[in-house]
């Protein structure tokens, strides 16, 4: 059983508090600076692929910036649906629950539109068109085809990861183009709380359930795991397809290869692996099965 200082009434009032506007943070003279990198490299890993001059390997991590937010927009694609489905179990029950939940799609729906404003801007001002994998409707629609409480643990992990990308790897990078950063910071701000409200629905969803249905929850979280997995690896083609267009060069057969084993391994890292390993996650699921967690534990090196 999960035991939690947090509540619906508390982490709405911080929620309200730290609310934001779309026009207030991108627009007008909020401009992306397209002669800096977008991502810490702990992230994006391009510093590794030593046959990338220091131009190209810029270009690389703009790329990977555009398919980090890309990729968050469509997490929140499928986490709004789910997050108005869960309210509408208990809708006269407590109406801090519900306003605190409603709040949380809410913002979802805003950081979409957050991100579709900055693809916009993104795709005037770089040199190429990049693809990403989707539609995010299809992807949606198989990850929300699981169980609740497997869709309930990877939203949890996400969310967690982009905490742990914002505090140990962007905040403190002054190298980055500050607009980039000020988009994740502020995706930072809200998503801090919806940690909380993501775990209080991960406590009621398994307060109801025997532990033959959280074990298969867990085979759900896995195979969502897998499903990401392979997005992840046709990510790296159209990303590998990007730069050649975007540096006007073929790489060659040996650097096609360190490319894809170099890149999947960050995209596995950046979505799975940060998530799989975040201490507070791994502490929550412990409390309700601790043989999930020892489960998450085992997977996580493939993905670090």
């Amino acid at each position: 059983m999960i035991t939690t200082t947090y509540n619906y009434r508390e982490t709405l009032a911080a929620a309200v508090k730290a609310n934001w506007r779309v026009e207030d943070i991108i627009g007008g003279d909020k401009r992306l600076d397209f002669t800096k990198p977008f991502m810490p490299d702990s992230l994006a890993r391009v510093n590794a692929l030593e046959f990338l001059s220091d131009d190209e390997q810029i270009l690389l991590n703009q790329i990977r910036g555009y398919g980090y937010l890309y990729t968050f927009g469509l997490v929140e694609e499928f986490i709004l649906p789910f997050v108005l489905d869960h309210v509408r179990t208990q809708l006269n029950e407590d109406d801090y629950r519900t306003r605190a939940l409603l709040q949380f799609a809410s913002e979802e729906a805003k950081h979409i539109q957050l991100f579709n404003k900055f693809a916009e801007e993104f795709q005037e001002g770089f040199v190429t068109n990049c693809e990403t994998i989707g539609p995010p409707e299809e992807i949606g629609k198989a990850v929300l085809s699981h169980r609740p409480l497997g869709v309930a643990l990877v939203i949890l992990g996400i969310e967690w990861a982009t905490q742990k990308h914002y505090l140990e790897s962007i905040r403190d990078d002054s190298e980055l183009d500050p607009q980039f950063k000020s988009l994740l910071r502020h995706h930072w701000i809200e998503e801090a709380q919806h940690t909380k409200l993501d775990t209080l629905m991960i406590q009621a969803l398994t307060d109801n359930l025997t532990d033959a249905e959280i074990e298969i929850g867990f085979s759900d979280y896995a195979s969502i795991g897998n499903l990401f997995d392979g997005g992840l690896k046709e990510q790296v083609e159209f990303d590998m397809q990007a730069l050649q267009r975007a540096t006007g060069r073929t790489l060659n057969e040996a650097e096609q290869a360190e490319f894809r084993a170099i890149q999947l391994q960050a995209l596995r890292w950046t979505y799975l692996g940060s998530a799989m390993t975040h201490p507070t996650f791994l502490a929550t699921v412990g409390e309700f099965s601790p043989a999930g967690r020892k489960q998450l534990e085992e997977m996580a090196p493939a993905f670090s």
